[in-house]
């Protein structure tokens, strides 16, 4: 069972001291990762589903890793998520693809569809077809990062004549899908080489499991993406024998 240390970026762990230091303290303990959530905004005042009051502080989580990467030198840096439909897919692509470089390969992107129309709504981006637009935002992201000459041509996201360099140094970055839907199962499945729950009992880990494993049955999953990893905040205080049985539903952090 790996460890990561999730909310890098939010709360007590919002200032810059504290970010460096929680990540030089993640990484000296043996911990794989790091996690940064994302909320660009928040609704005010505070509405379900909404999980954090307005004045909750969240430093954004590309910036926020790009610190604890400044301050650390093997842990690796994943975005828990990205929400990837209020994102320009050109500027996300230049960003990951910068972290990667300066931290010498160690980003894990982990993306989502997002669930919070006032945010969307704030940010000017399409709530009602988002899940077709990350599928097509993260297409147009590999194009910029893998592709001789990058071009794609989608309903959402469009260019081509244009390159971008440097190129990530990994080859492929790793991808995470989160969320507890049947698309997001399907997505992770078809698309990404791990899955990522937030906030569950083992009960609700194992709804989870059972949902990737019936999106398994219906979509067909590319063997260079090999198992898929799976990932998950626990629900309550993490000990041993509540990891032991996390593993043994099949989680591996």
């Amino acid at each position: 069972m790996r460890l990561g240390l999730v909310h890098i970026n939010m709360g007590p762990m919002s200032r810059p001291d504290a970010v460096a230091q929680a990540a030089r303290a993640a990484e000296a303990a043996g911990f794989d990762s790091v996690w940064a959530g994302e909320h660009l905004v928040l609704p005010d005042p505070q509405v379900p589903p909404s999980p954090m009051a307005p004045q909750d502080p969240a430093l954004d989580s590309l910036l926020a890793l790009t610190w604890a990467a400044a301050h650390t030198t093997t842990i690796r840096l994943a975005t828990g998520i990205v929400i990837l439909p209020q994102r320009n897919p050109v500027l996300l692509a230049k960003q990951v693809a910068t972290l990667d470089v300066l931290s010498g390969g160690r980003v894990m992107l982990g993306v989502g569809a997002g669930y919070l129309e006032p945010e969307f709504r704030a940010v000017g981006a399409n709530f009602a077809e988002r899940g077709a637009v990350t599928d097509e935002y993260l297409d147009a992201m590999r194009a910029l990062w893998y592709d001789e000459h990058p071009e794609f041509r989608g309903r959402f996201a469009s260019f081509g004549g244009v390159d971008a360099h440097p190129r990530p140094v990994q080859r492929p970055i790793p991808l995470v899908v989160g969320g507890h839907s049947a698309p997001a199962y399907r997505r992770a499945v078809a698309r990404a080489h791990g899955w990522y729950g937030y906030w569950l009992t083992p009960a609700q880990a194992a709804e989870s499991l059972a949902g990737l494993a019936a999106a398994a049955a219906q979509v067909r999953r590319p063997a260079e993406l090999g198992e898929l990893e799976i990932s998950l905040t626990p629900r309550g205080r993490m000990t041993a024998e509540r990891a032991a049985e996390f593993a043994t539903l099949g989680v591996h952090r």
